[in-house]
């Protein structure tokens, strides 16, 4: 049986695409530990609020429950999910703009510091699914979702094997949350 994940920093969009999916009508798990707020208004969409990674750190997590659904594991955790068969969604977003997330939600953050830790964070997870041979990955860019949400979707349901609806899960875009918008250049 498959485990699906989805993945990514923090604040790179991982509960967008957890709301996509939902929408979607794929089997998406989570509770209600974490209450939506300003920061994520339609829901975290997680599971244990968000505090996995340290069952899954002493092999306490019961990944088998959940065989055929989706979980959120933020990027650090990846390294600890036990041999399986995994399918993942990995997000990405632009470093700056998840630090102006981060900031807005925690207060000031030393950039000059952060910035290579997430994106080393980023790197290591890409190789480490790229070397376990019991994962098999899509990255997903948080901007490009934004930007066109149903030639993003369609490529994820590509990916899954055709389990949404595509038509309703690009109604759980709301290009009005994103708010940490920073230019990009090529």
């Amino acid at each position: 049986m498959v485990n699906y994940i989805v993945s990514g920093l923090e604040r790179s969009g991982t509960s967008m695409m957890m709301q996509i999916l939902y929408r979607g009508g794929a089997p998406v798990a989570f509770d209600d530990k974490r209450k939506p707020d300003y920061h994520n208004p339609k829901g975290y969409f997680e599971l244990e609020g968000g505090k996995i990674i340290n069952k899954l750190m002493e092999g306490s997590f019961p990944i088998e429950k959940y065989d055929g659904k989706f979980i959120k594991v933020t990027a650090y955790g990846l390294r600890f999910l036990p041999r399986r068969d995994y399918k993942i969604i990995y997000m990405t977003r632009n470093i700056d703009e998840i630090i102006d997330s981060m900031e807005k939600m925690c207060g000031p953050i030393n950039r000059e510091e952060e910035k290579p830790l997430l994106e080393k964070l980023n790197r290591l997870t890409i190789r480490l699914m790229d070397e376990r041979e019991d994962m098999t990955y899509i990255i997903v860019r948080y901007n490009d979702v934004i930007r066109n949400p149903r030639k993003e979707i369609e490529r994820v349901n590509e990916f899954l094997g055709g389990m949404l609806d595509v038509d309703e899960a690009v109604k759980a875009v709301d290009k009005k949350l994103y708010r940490n918008v920073r230019e990009v250049r090529p």
